[in-house]
């Protein structure tokens, strides 16, 4: 015997939910969150790979391997943001570099090097010196394998003996 699904038997709740147009509803709403979801899926993937091939920029593009860099040429003034150009064969980019403001301009900002202490102070040119070995030389730059540097000693105060009590004797 068939068994009857009544609402006195399932309640009013399961009624209402073998009702057909609310299970249509509910599939048209499935429907919605699973393409949304997809959607979601492929954009943040999408957004993966744009920044992987972003990294890579003139490098996948450029089949020249004998890149040579000129000078990084500040926008305004001495230091700060400004552009180095690149040349290869027929080829040339410009990259954004920046120049340090507290570089110095006798081995020039593309040359790092590893410096050691600084020395005693030469009494007889008021200077101290250190030496520095090359650690990094960027975009191919032509650097000095070891350099030195100086600058002047620091001043010592004398303190001249005077009268304790300054201003006003009563």
């Amino acid at each position: 015997m068939p068994l009857k699904y009544t609402k006195e038997t399932l309640g009013a709740k399961s009624s209402f939910v073998r009702n057909p147009i609310y299970c249509a509803k509910m599939r048209g709403m499935l429907s919605v969150v699973l393409v949304l979801v997809v959607a979601l899926m492929m954009v943040t993937a999408e957004a993966g790979r744009g920044k992987k091939e972003r990294g890579k920029g003139a490098k996948a593009t450029s089949d020249c391997a004998e890149w040579r860099y000129g000078n990084c040429v500040p926008n305004n003034g001495d230091c700060g943001l400004g552009v180095r150009e690149g040349t290869c064969n027929d080829q040339t980019k410009k990259l954004k570099c920046k120049v340090p403001c507290n570089w110095k301009k006798e081995f020039g900002a593309d040359c790092k090097y590893k410096f050691g202490s600084w020395g005693e102070c030469d009494t007889t040119t008021g200077m101290k010196n250190r030496s520095g070995t090359l650690k990094k030389a960027l975009y191919n730059a032509e650097c000095q394998a070891t350099i030195q540097v100086s600058k002047p000693c620091p001043k010592t105060k004398t303190k001249s003996k005077g009268k304790k009590g300054k201003g006003k004797e009563h």
